[in-house]
């Protein structure tokens, strides 16, 4: 199965369905992430990096010993390697011969229908052994318990959007923002996070305790980045794994924390001297965007780690931006414009879209500023044919409509659920368009049989320019990922382009920093197709990339995003 996810910088689910973020491409495979070590364990050296080798969760945990014969006789009277007595033994209570036998127990109790299932007890009641009292049943899972099962999945290679609505389900409504918080903010920092625990266990974890894992960055992230008191979220986070039913992992939880006080000072400092690692990146992204941007990698790695703004897009076929933003300021949400994007207002703080003023009735909708871009740079007019390939959540799509309302608009994407979001967006704009199942690199259908004068190409892409937004990219990405991704781009242009008319525009647009999948993907696409030919695109945002622009993440209000405006010329013979 492929990854769809197209228009990630909308205020949308950003994945889709099942898979992986980005907008195409392959399954990334599910990262493995081993469990427990020892409390209390002797700081690795300051020099062992898990960073740049196997780290804490992946390195071959040593055998366990065997336990001692008398351990693992009948009676149980040992413990468990973790600790924990072992079940005592029901060898003193011999069963009968046979299902239908009348053996130690006695012959089997008749059914008495009238007095509930098992005769006279009553219908839900259990059986009282040796007039003990009932087993109370297991407290409900904690914020910090639900946040490391969100982020045990996340590790294994789930898309946080497909991890996240359980979890909320099962939280109680005042906690949700708590645990919301600790899935992105362990997300966003993890990497550092990890190299932290790694110089406080002695063994590495075991590859089924990902949630012991995953309590561990919890408990790290509360200490380093929140202003939770440090007894508190030591406190908390071994609850969380008594909650669990892993109350010997919270003898482990306990050391490392208690330990990462103690030794705080030269843990931090270790951790600093590696520009990746200290910036919470893995080091083939890092890397990668070093490359590609020697003189700005540091602020792009460090605006990833950002809060994302709250960017609103204003309908000014509806209303003036204006009007709108002396609306907000009456309703008490302050905000700013934004220079480079006429519909864009940037909120002060994030609010809940039930309080803007208009959203439910279309005046204004949540978008990127970058994202904003896209729209008017592709300059559709009433009555043209547009095509909106890989249109989910719908974002750009309600943009296209409020600028040219008239025009004859198809919005196109392979997965079905997603596609669902861009109907509902229209409904609530008042916009009308023909919303199809579909697939951009293979077309096909009355769709594929239209020729269209603007085409919005929004290309599945590895999502680098949206991290601060999305923080599992940096986990569930891999580095072969990158050139999967262009090839699906290459065949999506090659299949699109025979549906744009001549003299009509394709603009290409990712949310992605990379050259391989922007300037790059461009200069092949214009050097295999004799007709295509690139226009300038004259704006004060962003900087010149091969045929396009690239605006980074680290301009204000704008998420990363690259944009190539393409004309069809007509062929020479």
């Amino acid at each position: 199965m492929t990854w769809k996810a197209c228009n990630l910088a909308d205020s949308d689910n950003p994945w889709g369905g099942k898979g992986g973020p980005g907008r195409g491409g392959e399954q990334a495979p599910k990262r493995r992430r081993p469990g427990p070590g020892k409390p209390d364990a002797k700081p690795r050296d300051a020099g062992s990096d898990p960073a740049r080798g196997k780290g804490p969760w992946g390195n071959k945990p040593k055998p366990a010993k065997a336990r001692p014969e008398a351990e693992r006789d009948a009676g149980g009277k040992g413990r468990s390697p973790w600790g924990d007595r072992p079940k005592k033994s029901r060898t003193d209570q011999p069963r009968g011969e046979g299902r239908s036998g009348e053996g130690a127990k006695g012959p089997r109790r008749p059914r008495n229908d009238a007095q509930g299932p098992r005769g006279d007890r009553p219908r839900g009641a259990r059986e009282q052994r040796g007039g003990g009292e009932r087993r109370p049943k297991r407290a409900p899972l904690t914020p910090r318990a639900l946040a490391a099962i969100v982020l045990r999945r996340v590790f294994e290679g789930q898309s946080l959007a497909d991890a996240l609505p359980w979890a909320l389900e099962q939280c109680e409504p005042q906690d949700r923002g708590l645990m919301q918080e600790l899935c992105y903010g362990v997300l966003r920092h993890g990497h550092r996070l990890e190299a932290v625990a790694a110089r406080l266990l002695a063994h590495p974890l075991k590859e089924n305790q990902g949630d012991v894992q995953a309590l561990i960055l919890i408990g790290l992230y509360q200490i380093i980045h929140t202003r939770v008191p440090p007894h508190a979220a030591v406190s908390e986070t071994v609850t969380a794994a008594a909650r669990m039913g892993k109350s010997w992992a919270g003898g482990l939880v306990n050391g490392v924390l208690r330990n990462f006080q103690r030794e705080r000072d030269w843990i931090e400092d270790a951790i600093a001297a590696d520009p990746f690692v200290s910036r919470s990146f893995p080091v083939w992204l890092g890397e990668a965007v070093r490359e590609a941007w020697p003189e700005d990698w540091e602020r792009i790695l460090d605006a990833a780690n950002d809060r994302p703004p709250m960017v609103l897009r204003v309908n000014r076929a509806r209303i003036p931006r204006g009007d709108y933003f002396n609306r907000l300021l009456g309703a008490g949400i302050p905000g700013r414009p934004l220079p480079h994007a006429p519909t864009a207002i940037v909120l002060d703080k994030p609010q809940d879209v039930g309080l803007l003023p208009g959203f439910d009735d279309g005046l204004v909708s949540v978008q990127d500023g970058g994202a904003q871009l896209a729209a008017p740079l592709l300059a559709p007019e009433n009555g043209m044919q547009v095509l909106d390939a890989c249109a989910a959540p719908g974002g750009k799509t309600g943009h296209l409509l409020e600028i040219a309302p008239e025009c004859a608009l198809t919005a196109v994407d392979q997965d079905p659920a997603r596609l669902e979001r861009v109907g509902e967006n229209l409904r609530r704009l008042g916009q009308q368009a023909r919303v199809l199942p579909g697939d951009a690199a293979a077309p096909e259908g009355d769709w594929a049989q239209t020729l269209y004068q603007r085409i919005l190409l929004d290309a599945p892409c590895s999502a680098s320019g949206v991290i601060r937004r999305h923080p599992d990219i940096k986990w569930l990405r891999r580095a072969e990922d990158i050139q999967a991704l262009a090839r699906t781009q290459a065949r999506i242009l090659d299949a699109v382009w025979p549906l744009l008319e001549t003299g009509g525009r394709l603009l290409y647009a990712t949310c992605s920093v990379l050259p391989a999948e922007n300037q790059d993907q461009v200069a092949a696409f214009l050097g295999r197709t004799p007709d295509a030919a690139a226009l300038p695109l004259a704006a004060d945002w962003g900087r010149s990339a091969g045929a396009g622009r690239q605006v980074l993440p680290t301009a204000p209000g704008m998420d990363g995003f690259f944009y190539a405006l393409l004309e069809k010329r007509p062929e020479v013979s």
